[in-house]
């Protein structure tokens, strides 16, 4: 059975503790409400999947916790019919919430075997996501430019390419700082040159992998 009555009582005590803790997008909340968390982690995880913390996925990387999912997925402001591009597909929940939101997401991510099963099990659930095996701290130009870019991996700055892949009007929302905690960070592109900057709290994620990643201090 892919989901239970257990599992549904279980997301429902999530978003209840996603709106104590201040988040109020209906959107994400309705989404990530309707969405089966559980099925994108290991089973050994299964009784935890919708407590407010992050979860292995294998290969040194994590599922984020549902207030970062929630959180980052707010800063977007999405709208339906949004193109969204997500930098680290990990396990495909992230997606998964962007597509039930009315997103159309190209989702890139580095490592092939993480690709592979979150492509997967993306089809298996009916999400449509465009799942793309390669280097997302380049972006992917060939379907830019986006409405929207998120980048669910930490980083040591704001790649120029992820930049010059937003439209007009666009947002990226990325965070950014050492290997231990970064500050969820959103830009607003104003015009050709001009971007809005502003800076929330601070995360903890995973290092961005690639060219305009760590790869780049190494």
């Amino acid at each position: 059975m892919l989901e239970s009555y257990k599992h549904r009582g279980l997301r429902s005590q999530m978003i209840k503790m996603l709106q104590r803790k201040g988040i109020s997008n209906h959107q994400v909340l309705e989404s990530m409400g309707r969405i089966p968390r559980h099925l994108f982690m290991d089973s050994a995880f299964l009784e935890h999947a919708y407590q407010d913390k992050p979860f292995s996925i294998g290969h040194g990387q994590t599922i984020s916790s549902p207030y970062t999912v929630a959180t980052q997925s707010s800063l977007l402001e999405l709208q339906k019919g949004d193109k969204v591009l997500e930098i680290g597909t990990g396990s495909g929940y992230q997606a998964s919430v962007l597509a039930d939101m009315g997103a159309q997401v190209t989702s890139i991510e580095y490592l092939q075997s993480l690709h592979v099963r979150a492509n997967n099990l993306l089809k298996k659930l009916g999400y449509k996501v465009d799942c793309i095996h390669g280097d997302g701290s380049l972006g992917y130009p060939v379907k830019g430019p986006y409405d929207k870019i998120i980048v669910t991996a930490g980083a040591p700055f704001v790649p120029n390419k992820l930049l010059s892949q937003l439209k007009t009007g666009g947002i990226l929302v990325i965070p950014i700082g050492d290997s231990s905690s970064q500050i969820m960070t959103r830009y607003h592109r104003i015009s050709e040159n001009e971007f809005k900057k502003e800076t929330f709290e601070l995360f903890s994620f995973v290092k961005l992998r690639g060219e305009q990643g760590w790869d780049s201090l190494n």
